[in-house]
């Protein structure tokens, strides 16, 4: 396998102290190719703040307040106490899309992407879930919304739950066709945790709003690929990215023995070489957003 590992100090070495006071990454920030109509954009999923009991709206403040041009919103059904109450980040989508859209106006900041992960093996959940994700970004602008497999049924055979996926696929799809939403499929779960288990589910069904969602972090811990062959295996069909660093500790836990994680640690103090998934991706010729996925709020200044 090629090296993994961006050190400390290379990373830092590429480092300046931005006005603010922020340590602000050149080569993450200046990445239009010279060869390629091709730039990165810089973005945070909004997990970030969920240790801190944060709301949505406070969350996208400190989203903009370090100086990330995206942000990623988790979406849900229904209400629920936490987010009703400003302690958890997650959005319900019986609110108005429109107020959603005019916070992150205020605050200057755009949406990446929904993360909208719902287990297309089970479409009772997902079909109905993912077609008002489809809608709800719609009418916020947001062209790409965020899934993966789920976990499976327990009694469902490996056949079965390809059948499953392909229907729940091919509702979905059709709906994101009409409003020209792309569905982001991400390596998470136990069919997409190689290269070809991530094909087998793309390859299910042929529409032009079906995508790859590439999460660095996952594709690593999974164990049995080489992350940066995998992304340049699916950089023509990607549509955005995950960018989640792994820590070493985390590495020799539990690499292999998952098939991905919710956050990372901070982009830089892990194992994932971050020049060498820039090179991939502004090799494509699209503007893609990388989504940083981490746990604290000090980890997303160090990630920006």
């Amino acid at each position: 396998m090629k090296s993994l590992t961006l050190t400390r100090r290379k990373f830092l070495s590429n480092v300046t102290v931005g006005t603010t006071g922020l340590m602000v990454a050149p080569m993450l920030l200046s990445c239009k190719s010279k060869n390629q109509n091709s730039m990165i954009k810089l973005g945070i999923n909004m997990e970030f703040v969920r240790s801190h009991d944060m709301s949505f709206e406070n969350g996208v403040k400190k989203a903009a307040e370090i100086g990330y041009e995206y942000c990623e919103p988790m979406v849900h059904w229904g209400r629920e106490l936490l987010s009703e109450a400003g302690y958890f980040h997650s959005v319900s989508m019986y609110n108005d899309p429109l107020w959603v859209k005019e916070i992150c106006d205020t605050n200057k900041i755009k949406m990446s992407a929904l993360s909208s992960h719902s287990p297309l093996c089970k479409p009772e959940i997902s079909v109905e879930y993912l077609k008002m994700a489809v809608r709800f970004a719609a009418e916020m602008g947001v062209t790409v919304v965020n899934t993966d497999e789920g976990p499976k049924p327990e009694w469902t055979t490996k056949e079965m739950d390809y059948c499953l996926m392909k229907y729940s696929l091919t509702e979905i799809a059709r709906v994101a066709e009409r409003h020209k939403v792309v569905i982001g499929l991400e390596p998470h779960s136990q069919y997409s945790k190689t290269p070809d288990g991530l094909d087998s589910i793309y390859n299910l069904v042929k529409s032009p709003s079906i995508g790859i969602n590439f999460d660095t972090g996952n594709s690593y811990l999974a164990g049995g690929s080489d992350v940066y062959e995998w992304l340049e295996r699916v950089k023509a069909r990607l549509v955005h990215l995950h960018a989640k660093d792994i820590s070493m500790a985390q590495s020799n836990a539990e690499r292999g023995k998952v098939t991905g994680t919710a956050v990372g640690c901070a982009c830089g103090d892990g194992v994932v070489d971050w020049k060498h998934i820039i090179d991939i991706v502004k090799s494509t010729g699209k503007n893609i957003v990388f989504s940083v996925e981490c746990g604290t709020i000090d980890q997303a200044i160090r990630s920006f």
